[in-house]
């Protein structure tokens, strides 16, 4: 049962206007920013941040960015945000074969070495301590400039207030990410664990 129940998707005019960015990431509202509407200006400005975070503005892919999310989640534990990246990923084209093998990225061949090592950024990044060092940012520098590492650190950090919120609040998943959840992730190990 989580911390703090969600509220009706209709509770904020405003928030649910802005919440339509989510029906086309995940093809529902999550109810994580159902229940930051318990205060409005948590779930605008987490939205807005949200939005801000996701637009490509350099190499970053859509579907990279959704990859960046689960590895970083998956260093935290939070299943509820893994099984979102997870299906963003899906949603926003990560090809098939990425999808079936996200957790063996560092090894398998439908990686690029660019991608490679976006996604060691996003796990070292979301440890404690955080483990970002040179031989981290010399890999990042062969491959990406400063502008799409700030994009990538932009969805590690929003994915590390994700990570914290749902694991605190214990919020309940959704049908939809569940199911992406078991398709890809299920193999290995994942479950709902406290999100039911």
């Amino acid at each position: 049962m989580p911390l703090v129940q969600p509220l009706d998707p209709n509770h904020d005019p405003q928030t649910k206007e802005l919440a339509k960015f989510f029906n086309e990431t995940l093809g529902f509202c999550p109810n994580s920013v159902l229940t930051m509407q318990h205060r409005p200006a948590i779930s605008k400005a987490f939205i807005t941040l949200n939005k801000a975070v996701m637009t490509n503005e350099g190499r970053v892919t859509s579907a990279l960015k959704r990859m960046i999310a689960w590895v970083s989640s998956n260093a935290t534990g939070c299943r509820y945000c893994q099984a979102h990246a997870i299906r963003a990923a899906e949603r926003y084209g990560a090809e098939q074969e990425q999808l079936d093998n996200i957790w063996e990225y560092r090894t398998h061949p439908a990686f690029s070495e660019a991608e490679r090592a976006a996604l060691d950024f996003s796990l070292a990044a979301a440890q404690v301590p955080n483990a970002v060092d040179l031989n981290i940012k010399s890999q990042l520098y062969k491959y990406w400039n400063e502008g799409e590492i700030v994009e990538m650190l932009g969805v590690i950090s929003l994915f590390g207030y994700l990570n914290r919120w749902n694991d605190s609040m214990g919020t309940t998943i959704e049908d939809g990410a569940v199911e992406s959840g078991e398709f890809y992730l299920g193999k290995y190990g994942w479950e709902k664990g406290k999100h039911k």
